[in-house]
Formats: structure tokens, C-alpha cells, sequence
């Protein structure tokens, strides 16, 4: 599978290709998934803190609320820079459909980036767990959020979410007839994947929704 999908605004995986070859050959399930997805794949915004703050706004939410509330946002402030963000009212931020916690997650990220506590220039020299342990010293930043920034935002090849209840869901509908699956069963499952586990995650994703997800 000799192919590297179209950039279509974002920045694209340079191991795209190679990935779809391993996975196609490693899994009968990614052999089934990958060709239905053609001309498809991860794409990067660029933006370190839009994709974490996406990411706070969609905890616990369905997508299409995710995307709802993130675009009544984006009407509040604007552009979301971390400047705009702080100097957005309480009650603006409430308006757009974010809980008085998110409210307060969403800020305090906003002060990790404004005032210089975090260094996204270090990330592309720092592994996957350092990241995730710097991540989740914000307020409202848990493991998952962090892993979705490694998917979405730095396009790290072999995240394996495991808190994600859409992979969970998919693997049980791909791979166990729809039996419900545990945190081992999705790992054991995914050892075939590695060392592209991003990508079969985000062609699982696919299976449930053909419309990709971008942070």
C-alpha cells in the first residue's frame, strides 16, 4: 500500500503511509478498515493550545456537543489564544455552554501558555510519557486529554488511549462481535499494532463515525 493521503489543510503523518502497510499486513481487521478510508488520515492544526483547549471543551461531552459548544466559544473570544481566553468573562464562557469547572480548566491552561509555565518547543525532543507527566500538572488535564494531544496535535505514532471509550467500543464491535472488552483485552489486541497504534486507533475510531475527529 504504496500511498500518502492528501494534505487538505492540516499537517499530515510522514509515516501515513508506511503505517497502513504494517497495519494491513499485521491485522484482518485493518486489512478490512484501512482501504474503506482511502485519501483519509490524522491531520495536525498546529496549534498546541487550541487542540488542548478543544480537548477540555470535549471531556465527558459527545462530539457533536464537543463541536457545539467549541464554535459557540470561538464566537465569545474569537480567535482562542490563550490571551483571549483570560480576558473572556466568566459568564461569556458559561454562556457558550462550558460548566463552571471547565470554566476554570480552561483558564488555567490558558495561564500555563501566557505566562511561559510550559514549553511547547520541548515537546518534539521529550518521549511520549514525559509530555503526558508535564500535561497533566495542568488543572483539568488528565491522561486522556494528554494522549489525545499526542494523537491530534504532535502526531506521536504509537499511542494506545486506553480511557477512550470510542476505541473500547470499536475494538468490542471489530474484534469481539460486540462483546464488551477490558483495558487488557484492548491491549493485548493492539500489540499487532504497534508500533503504529495512533493510527489503527484513529481507523477504529473511523468504524464508528466515518467523519474524523481534529483538536
Amino acid at each position: 500500500m504504496d500511498r500518502e493521503p492528501p494534505a487538505a489543510g492540516g499537517v499530515v503523518p510522514p509515516y501515513w503511509g508506511e503505517a497502513c502497510t504494517h497495519l494491513v499486513g499485521r491485522d484482518r481487521v485493518m486489512a478490512r478498515l484501512i482501504p474503506q478510508f482511502a485519501g483519509a488520515c490524522l491531520q495536525s492544526r498546529g496549534d498546541p493550545f487550541g487542540t488542548l483547549a478543544r480537548s477540555v471543551v470535549g471531556q465527558q461531552i459527545s462530539v457533536k456537543a464537543a463541536q457545539s459548544v467549541w464554535e459557540r466559544l470561538l464566537a465569545c473570544v474569537g480567535d482562542c489564544t490563550p490571551h483571549a481566553v483570560l480576558a473572556c468573562p466568566d459568564d461569556m464562557l458559561r454562556a457558550a455552554g462550558l460548566s463552571a469547572r471547565k470554566v476554570e480548566y480552561l483558564r488555567d491552561l490558558a495561564r500555563h501558555f501566557a505566562e511561559g509555565r510550559i514549553d511547547p518547543a520541548a515537546w518534539h525532543a521529550m518521549d511520549d510519557e514525559a509530555i503526558i507527566r508535564e500535561l497533566v500538572a495542568i488543572r483539568g488535564v488528565g491522561r486522556w486529554t494528554a494522549e489525545m494531544f499526542l494523537i491530534f496535535h504532535l502526531m506521536r505514532p504509537d499511542v494506545l488511549p486506553l480511557d477512550d471509550v470510542g476505541l473500547l467500543r470499536g475494538i468490542s464491535q471489530c474484534y469481539f462481535s460486540g462483546e464488551p472488552v477490558s483495558r487488557s483485552d484492548a491491549r493485548e489486541v493492539a500489540a499487532a499494532w504497534a508500533p503504529y497504534r495512533s493510527v489503527a486507533t484513529w481507523y477504529i475510531w473511523r468504524s464508528l463515525d466515518p467523519v474524523p475527529v481534529a483538536y
